[in-house]
């Protein structure tokens, strides 16, 4: 630490966590890219770098400020105050402005704009294969404005759901690195879009298989690298509680894995690489909001739990009949609910299996509680804002490509390209109808 307070270590390791979650979003292009068909690989992954571009831009001008801004009725920050990152950088004497742990405040910033970019994109994958880009790159400047900046400042910008908000008289909030601001609000997002688009051409009749299952498994592996950034980097400095994050991070994820195995096995006769994918991130999921909160055999119950549930959840979308092409809704909101609920049962902090000394032993309700009532906000919320963006665009713009393009392909229609060589209109549309 320098003469200024600067925390050079933990400076470091911030800017590494940013750069880690910053590769998320790629490694969700290849995991969402793969599990789509042939002729949407390339739509998918420009759907995951758009969000990319724009966020990157809107981030700067209001979303920090929106984020962490002050705070305006427990809901939004002022997204007036540090409009720009005004204010943000410098001090009055042209020093950094450091936060509690001596880093710098602009690493906070280039910290949580990945976050916001990674939540969104992870909306796109439940509407593969039949949207316009450019209602999608709408949504992403509408939805990230007024579902997620809101979130993220309700829960960890001193709002609505935060330690300073009103739940807190029962018991602190817990989301460490975003069950409710990211995978809940994703999740909710996804369905209500699905729901407002309506089903592909032939869901529920022809098989929609993922085109590319290396793919599939090299994204999975880039994003479990890089949630390490995600929630050990919330940690905010590398300390125990990074390190606690780090272990919880990966036993959680191997127990998911196995989890999510085991169901296919029982059920299917099969364990298959798509499973193992989908228990990586069913797992990494879950844990997000519980990675400080838990001890390490906790955190294997809570995994495989996650991998159980979201295995069993995928399936809901052909019972009820919503058509969530990559299982948005199965293993990011189920993933995040079963994270953030099970914190009233597992939290070492107090909750209804330990003691607020961290002893295994009954701590009451009160965690519980809180967590799901958060929960309940969060879907609450995101559920009407989304509703409201999905029909204004269906309206004005609207969601879908036409039915020829479906047919064809989004890719060539929307991009002019195609992913692998030799591959033709004619040819994918056969592929389509086969």
């Amino acid at each position: 630490m320098d003469e200024l307070g600067l925390n050079w270590g933990a400076t470091a390791w911030m800017l590494t966590s940013a750069s880690l979650v910053l590769l998320m979003t790629p490694g969700l292009a290849l995991f969402y890219g793969g599990m789509t068909r042939s002729k949407s690989v390339l739509n998918m992954m420009m759907m995951c770098f758009g969000a990319i571009a724009v966020i990157g831009v809107v981030y700067v001008l209001w979303g920090w400020s929106m984020s962490y801004g002050s705070d305006v009725g427990g809901w939004i920050g002022n997204p007036f105050e540090q409009f720009g990152l005004s204010g943000t950088i410098y001090d009055a004497d042209g020093n950094f402005i450091l936060d509690d742990y001596g880093v710098p405040q602009i690493v906070g910033v280039a910290f949580q704009v990945t976050f916001a970019i990674i939540t969104t994109a992870l909306v796109a994958g439940a509407i593969a294969d039949r949207t316009k880009y450019s209602a999608w790159l709408v949504f992403v400047v509408l939805w990230v404005t007024l579902g997620y900046f809101p979130m993220a400042h309700m829960v960890w910008g001193g709002g609505l759901l935060s330690g300073d908000g009103p739940f807190a008289s029962i018991a602190a909030p817990i989301d460490f690195a975003g069950g409710t601001v990211v995978h809940i609000n994703a999740g909710v997002a996804g369905l209500v879009l699905a729901l407002i688009i309506g089903a592909r051409r032939g869901f529920g009749k022809e098989p929609m298989r993922p085109h590319n299952l290396p793919l599939v498994m090299l994204g999975a592996a880039l994003l479990w690298f890089g949630w390490f950034g995600f929630n050990a980097g919330s940690a905010f400095t590398a300390d125990g509680v990074a390190g606690l994050a780090w272990v919880n991070t990966t036993s959680a994820t191997a127990a998911a894995i196995l989890g999510w195995l085991l169901v296919e096995k029982l059920r299917d006769g099969h364990a298959t690489s798509l499973g193992a994918a989908s228990g990586v991130v069913a797992g990494l999921v879950a844990i997000t909001p519980a990675a400080g909160a838990l001890n390490p055999v906790g955190s294997l119950v809570l995994g495989v739990v996650a991998g159980v549930l979201c295995a069993l959840a995928v399936g809901l979308k052909y019972k009820l009949g919503y058509d969530d092409s990559l299982d948005v809704v199965g293993v990011h909101l189920v993933g995040g609910l079963v994270g953030t609920v099970l914190i009233g049962f597992l939290s070492t902090g107090g909750s209804v299996f330990f003691t607020e000394d961290g002893t295994f032993g009954f701590g009451g309700f009160s965690q519980l509680a809180v967590q799901v009532i958060i929960a309940v906000v969060a879907i609450v919320y995101s559920g009407v804002v989304t509703a409201i963006i999905g029909f204004i665009i269906k309206a004005v713009i609207g969601w879908r490509v036409s039915e020829d393009v479906e047919v064809a392909g989004i890719d060539l229609a929307e991009h002019g390209e195609s992913a692998y060589e030799g591959i033709s209109a004619g040819r994918i549309g056969q592929e389509a109808r086969a």
